[in-house]
């Protein structure tokens, strides 16, 4: 029953990351730390805003310029979808150092008469639609295996309440198809984001293009996310567009023009978690560059997650956010409804703190207000505690969230599922836990398509990087990565994604 809840892998996906868990030709043996980490790691663009952006600059006036957006297997879908329904979306390189850059010419008449490959990219799957609706012919959409499980319905009923004709023979997930007519009236309607607040945000980012805007209510009881939702809504700001939010839970886009801008993408603060938390790991310091001050990324609370655990914080003038241990990691008990992305690797965190230091017995932690990511790229809730007890710890099922209590943990297979955050997640443990393999670790792809690279040489010996500069060697490959399926999703991407090494 448990693994009927996850997503395996399995069933063709090709695309995704790996051919199925448990295949020995896909386990990746995750470093372990030989030293206190004292790294600094620069990161690629925020796969949230570039998801957003690239919607927004598809639909404005005119053409936009995406600076240092993500490039990765999400980035490249939301492309490609966004191509199929006639928007002009060009790469202007920057060096061999840095990615490119995109410029976003929006297409005189959105069409439709095509089909839109989804992958396990949420934004994708429920940003796109919208859009589509606004085309003229059918859109039809579909994905990995595992994405036809993800919860589609109140996204899909709500575009019908507001004018959208969708066949999708009742399942209220994919494939369906969107028949645009070229407009959508819009106007008021309710639904049930308790899911995903990725509902709300496919209404809002297209709906001053909607004849009569959108007015959305929220029906249901808890809102996950909500950050990210603040984020949508700063985005549309930008552009020019007016949104209001006359009470919690209900949002007003007036109809109107989307404002064509050049806008620079932050870094990914949630892609920094497993990097930030393995300064606790190893009990060493973590450095990420270009942080911002302000920000709507859920990934900005690490600031004040990871001090739970034990962590000293410092954001200095320069933009750079550091990350020290100042001891062994606490046990926690936490409440975190508006950071769900960051489960993994604070459950991750848990399950080491659980493992004690030195022989010292662990300490138990509880994570709750993260049962929705039951329905992101794979059960999350579930596959953690199964992972985790696989290893030897003990972890329980909550129906909002993880308890994890004192167990050492061995080595041993951690699975993926397809997930790419729970790929990292496997890494982060496996710095202490001596033996530990992650099945598809190429799932990381998803958001970050170097990561293998980026982790190698933030734990490599100091003279195992020396070693590897002399002789040509690339320090993930050194310390054991399989690399290929990495590889492979690098080359479908471009060559810029390896840029993101740049200052290591």
């Amino acid at each position: 029953m448990l693994i009927a809840k996850m997503n395996q892998g399995k069933d063709g996906d090709e695309t995704g990351t790996g051919e199925g868990v448990g295949e020995a030709a896909a386990l990746w043996p995750a470093p372990q730390a030989e030293r206190a980490i004292d790294a600094t790691v620069p990161l690629p663009g925020s796969k949230s805003l570039t998801g957003r952006e690239l919607v927004l600059a598809a639909l404005a006036d005119g053409p936009s310029t995406l600076h240092a957006p993500l490039q990765s297997r999400d980035a490249a879908l939301m492309i490609d979808a966004l191509r199929a329904l006639g928007t002009e979306i060009e790469a202007l390189p920057r060096g061999e150092s840095a990615d490119p850059d995109l410029r976003v010419t929006p297409a005189p008449e959105l069409t439709g008469s095509t089909t839109i490959e989804c992958g396990l990219a949420g934004t994708v799957m429920r940003f796109v639609p919208a859009v589509a609706a606004l085309a003229l012919g059918p859109v039809a959409f579909d994905g990995d295996p595992y994405a036809r499980m993800r919860p589609m319905r109140p996204v899909l009923d709500a575009l019908r309440a507001l004018g959208a004709d969708i066949a999708d023979e009742g399942r209220g997930a994919l494939p369906f198809t969107v028949h645009g007519t070229g407009s959508l009236q819009g106007g008021r309607v309710e639904l049930d984001a308790s899911l995903s607040s990725q509902f709300v945000s496919a209404l809002l980012l297209a709906g001053a293009r909607f004849e009569n805007g959108v007015h959305v209510v929220h029906t249901g009881e808890r809102l996950p996310s909500l950050p990210h939702i603040e984020m949508t809504i700063a985005t549309l700001r930008a552009r020019g567009v007016r949104v209001d939010s006359p009470a919690d839970g209900e949002w007003i886009v007036a109809p109107g023009e989307i404002r064509a801008i050049d806008v620079t993408i932050e870094p990914d603060l949630s892609n920094a978690a497993p990097f930030l938390a393995a300064a606790l790991v190893t009990g060493g310091r973590i450095t990420v560059p270009n942080w911002p001050s302000s920000t709507t990324q859920v990934g900005d609370s690490l600031r004040t997650l990871l001090p739970e655990f034990g962590a000293a914080t410092h954001l200095d003038d320069a933009g750079d956010l550091t990350i020290t241990a100042t001891g062994a990691i606490s046990g926690v008990s936490l409440h975190v409804p508006e950071a769900g992305e960051l489960a993994p690797t604070l459950v991750g965190l848990a399950a080491l703190a659980a493992h004690g230091t030195d022989g010292t017995d662990g300490a138990a932690s509880t994570i709750t207000g993260i049962g929705h990511i039951r329905h992101h790229e794979t059960d999350r809730i579930a596959a953690l505690v199964a992972e985790i007890n696989a290893l030897g710890g003990d972890a329980v099922e909550l129906d909002d969230g993880i308890e994890v209590r004192p167990a050492p943990l061995h080595g041993g297979v951690w699975h993926s599922y397809a997930d790419h955050r729970m790929a990292t997640t496997g890494a982060l443990i496996g710095l202490r836990v001596p033996g530990v393999e992650i099945e598809d670790i190429a799932s990381t792809s998803k958001t970050l398509p170097r990561f293998t690279e980026l982790w190698g040489r933030a734990v490599a010996p100091r003279e195992a990087l020396a070693e590897s500069s002399r002789d040509g060697v690339d320090v993930a490959f050194e310390l054991g990565a399989s690399g290929g399926d990495a590889a492979a999703h690098d080359t479908s991407l471009g060559q810029a994604a390896r840029g993101f090494i740049a200052g290591l």
